[in-house]
């Protein structure tokens, strides 16, 4: 068997090197949108760049969208652990990156244990029930919930599904106001002085409003505080995409509602076939900016309501006061951060697919 001598096989020929040049680039210019969607604009440069297009040019995009960020980054994290334990406090000095990530590692931990503790009980409460159906007890058998204390984990998601149940009751509020106060001058004028004078208002000034309610109206016990977190989470987080909602239907094309009008077209047929699909990218901007605020109002509504989330473990290390209490608050402040920051994405993401635009 002969070795091949690379320099020895025969060259590709030039049209066809740049056909595949021109398909892998439409290809990246393709993927560029989706990846701008996800942050992660920095692999368009990158992969320009192997594939030996325009090299130069490409590292300067590189150097922008993923060199200087990740410099900032890490200037930051230094400058934290430099200025962090100069700051002293009562529960002593500021904790630093270090300290930090390993309360990341702590709680990590403590659900793991948590998780154990949860399916030894499970497990020993089946085998005890075997064990009665065995002696002909059936009727001493009894299944009991596990009591133990939520994890970390438990509590992130507890103030996930809060803040799309109350996104969600304030996007059926918003949306059909938004659209009548857009489509109707009279019904605008009517809704515009309320929006003005409710949207400044503070979720701690609707808490104890919404909990009198809430606790007259509702029968159940163990979920009064979710759905108390929720609507607080509504009554501040519907103005952005109400008001982006009527600005959306009241600036779309004059010639199409002239056209609903000459082709007689019902209401719903002009709300769904010609007002929403030309609405719909300032109808996603409101949505976008209503979930941030209803993310960011969660967290005190949950510290006050004391719903078993994010807000509540705040509030529970802060009134627990020990030393490692301000690191496991400054992992829960990350913790909202990254959260906040996916949750945009995933709304910029659903924006980009349902809405129209010329790049695309």
């Amino acid at each position: 068997m002969t070795m091949l001598d690379p320099a020895a096989l025969p060259e590709e020929p030039a049209p066809l090197r740049a056909a595949r040049e021109a398909r892998l680039s439409a290809l990246i210019s393709r993927c560029d949108p989706w990846f701008k969607v996800l942050g992660l604009a920095w692999l368009t440069p990158l992969w320009r760049m192997l594939a030996g297009e325009n090299p130069k040019g490409q590292l300067g995009d590189l150097w922008r969208l993923a060199i200087v960020p990740m410099l900032a980054i890490l200037g930051f994290l230094a400058l934290w652990a430099v200025l962090a334990p100069k700051v002293v406090t009562s529960l002593g000095a500021i904790p630093g990156p270090a300290q930090v990530w390993e309360q990341v590692g702590v709680l990590h931990a403590d659900a793991v244990a948590e998780r154990e503790k949860e399916a030894a009980f499970y497990a020993k409460q089946a085998e005890k029930n075997a064990a009665l159906i065995a002696e002909g007890k059936a009727d001493e058998v009894k299944d009991r919930p596990y009591t133990g204390k939520p994890t970390y984990y438990q509590q992130i998601l507890t103030s996930i599904q809060t803040v799309f149940f109350g996104f969600l009751l304030a996007t059926l509020v918003a949306v059909p106001l938004g659209i009548l106060s857009g489509m109707s001058a009279t019904a605008n004028a009517a809704i515009n002085p309320l929006v003005q004078i409710f949207k400044p208002v503070s979720p701690l000034a609707w808490l104890p409003i919404v909990t009198m309610v809430v606790s007259a109206l509702y029968a159940g016990d163990g979920s009064k505080s979710f759905v108390i977190s929720a609507v607080t989470v509504t009554l501040c987080s519907l103005w952005p995409t109400l008001i982006n909602t009527a600005l959306g239907v009241a600036s779309i094309d004059k010639d199409l509602v002239n056209v609903g009008r000459v082709l007689k077209l019902t209401t719903w047929t002009r709300i769904t076939r010609l007002v929403l699909p030309s609405a719909l990218p300032l109808i996603f901007t409101g949505l976008r900016l209503s979930l941030g605020v209803g993310w960011m109002v969660l967290i005190a509504a949950e510290m006050l309501a004391q719903n078993p989330g994010l807000g509540k473990f705040v509030w529970d290390e802060f009134q627990n006061g020990s030393s490692d209490s301000l690191a496991r608050i400054m992992v829960a402040v990350f913790t909202i951060g990254i959260i906040g920051f996916l949750l945009d994405r995933v709304m910029f993401a659903l924006q980009q697919a349902f809405t129209f635009s010329g790049k695309r």
